[in-house]
């Protein structure tokens, strides 16, 4: 029976570290950071539309202000790309149901693009590898290909370039939502106005980190926890050093600005200390929300068939 179309689950990440190199002739800055999804999740769902009706793009759920379902949207451009590509059907339904936060550093807007190329992948059984929706996922943006991987990750380069990493154990995190994104642009120009007549030294993960990751040793992981972007962030949005100072005050482990930022991830011990620093977080009135999660999870896949 002809499938009408598919669901595909896809998460959001944090960054364990990002190591940022300095601004190159490009424009871009060469990274090195490792991965790790997380149990906040994003699904889309995509449909075989009415002829004439084209790439038709909507959006439910808790996250969805100031996302766009035009041709800016990531998943939009995904599923152009994907019809381009293999010469496919281009009349298609999107329905994008979001929790992932946005603008947040946790690649909600890569995670939808993902989620759009497997579901493509699935509706129209093109039978892509995983390492061929990456490559496809590469052309999008740094974040695109381990939102498809999952896991646990190195990512080089831009950040596109995807090594699995040999991990053990389960990560308990608790994040801390602001009320307004941070745009990522603006957050890289102020890392580089900051570092500015510093020598910056070529981007690397350190090795503890990945000897904490290979043992399972969240208190390890936790000292390890680091970003370069973390001063920029806390430059443009100073509230942010508050959530960190309220995490480091309850217990955590570690605390880090995922990504650009402005969530803030704080690694526990186990969920009665998550518990616990959930409310902390909530009563302190510095952070709009509050979210639990555990990782490493899975990378995109589907759900459910149509």
């Amino acid at each position: 029976m002809k499938r009408n179309g598919v669901i595909v689950r896809v998460p959001g990440k944090v960054n364990l570290q990002l190591s940022v190199g300095p601004l190159s002739a490009d424009g871009y800055h060469e990274v090195t950071t490792v991965f790790q999804a997380i149990s906040v999740y994003d699904d889309v769902t995509v449909k075989f539309a009415e002829p004439g009706t084209g790439i038709v793009l909507t959006l439910s759920g808790s996250t969805t202000a100031g996302v766009p379902t035009d041709s800016t949207n990531l998943a939009y451009q995904a599923a152009q790309l994907m019809i381009d590509r293999h010469d496919l059907d281009s009349d298609l339904s999107i329905h994008i149901k979001k929790e992932i936060p946005v603008a947040g550093g946790m690649a909600g807007g890569s995670a939808d693009a993902a989620g759009t190329i497997v579901a493509i992948d699935a509706l129209f059984e093109l039978g892509l590898s995983r390492d061929g929706m990456e490559k496809i996922a590469s052309e999008l943006g740094s974040d695109v290909p381990f939102s498809i991987t999952g896991g646990i990750a190195i990512g080089r380069g831009r950040g596109d370039e995807i090594t699995p990493v040999l991990a053990r154990g389960n990560y308990h995190w608790v994040l801390a939502m602001s009320s307004q994104g941070l745009s990522t642009q603006s957050v890289y120009q102020e890392c580089d106005r900051l570092r500015t007549g510093l020598e910056i030294a070529r981007p690397q993960v350190s090795d503890a980190m990945l000897q904490a990751l290979r043992a399972g040793n969240a208190v390890g992981v936790g000292d390890a926890l680091s970003n370069d972007l973390q001063a920029a962030a806390c430059s443009l949005r100073p509230a942010l050093r508050l959530v960190l100072d309220v995490g480091n005050d309850y217990g955590a482990l570690g605390g880090i600005v995922s990504g650009s930022g402005p969530t803030v991830a704080f690694l526990v011990e186990d969920e009665e200390r998550a518990l616990d620093l959930t409310v902390a977080l909530s009563a302190s009135g510095v952070v709009a929300g509050v979210i639990r999660a555990n990782g490493p999870t899975h990378g995109a896949r589907v759900i459910e068939t149509l």
